[in-house]
């Protein structure tokens, strides 16, 4: 699948004020400076689509864009704000959380991860509060150009054997670089296929 036409729609910051539910929706998520914009714009081929920038939690409202007047994708604020007060903190996982767990239009989370890093107790955290939710969520590994192709796959068995302590059945799981573009036809394939069950 090939985005041909992305559209900024709106921002909101509850629920109520989302677009109309006509229409299938998967978001995105992770935690600040995660490269979740980049990640945006490499999947819908636009240099400025989602807005970037160094300093984390630029992301602070449900962001809405139309995709190819077929699906909204959504860009979710990131977590694990560290220079933002816990008053606002508290505000963004409320209506992340309502979001989450209310929008009926939402079939998949795509969990973003940097793969530099080793497991972080709050992507685990994450996920596992959208199982106990029964939020459909994948595993997006990003910046995977920052690595060699051995320790890229080092970074993803570390997650993958942390998750298997608890989990009878492993999330399923993407590896990504916005630089080079790797994995997103990987991506687009399956957001086409959850489309392509949704309309059916």
């Amino acid at each position: 699948m090939k985005i041909k036409n992305a559209t900024y729609v709106k921002s909101c910051l509850k629920l109520s004020d989302c677009p109309s539910p006509d229409r299938m929706e998967v978001a995105f998520i992770g935690r600040s400076n995660v490269g979740k914009s980049s990640l945006i714009n490499m999947l819908t081929n636009r240099k400025k689509l989602a807005k970037t920038s160094s300093t984390p939690g630029k992301t602070q409202t449900i962001n809405h864009f139309n995709m190819d007047d077929q699906w909204y994708l959504v860009d979710l604020p990131g977590y694990g704000w560290s220079k933002v007060s816990k008053t606002q903190k508290a505000e963004w996982e409320r209506y992340i959380n309502a979001y989450l767990l209310e929008r009926e239009t939402l079939v998949c989370l795509f969990i973003l991860i940097d793969i530099r890093h080793t497991p972080q107790k709050i992507d685990l955290e994450m996920m596992e509060w959208c199982a106990m939710n029964q939020v459909p969520f994948v595993m997006v590994f990003t910046k995977a150009d920052k690595l060699s192709k051995t320790k890229v796959e080092g970074q993803v068995q570390k997650y993958l054997k942390q998750l298997k302590m608890n989990w009878e059945t492993l999330p399923l799981h993407f590896v990504t670089s916005s630089e080079t573009r790797f994995g997103s036809d990987e991506v687009l394939e399956y957001i086409d296929s959850l489309n392509s069950t949704y309309a059916g």
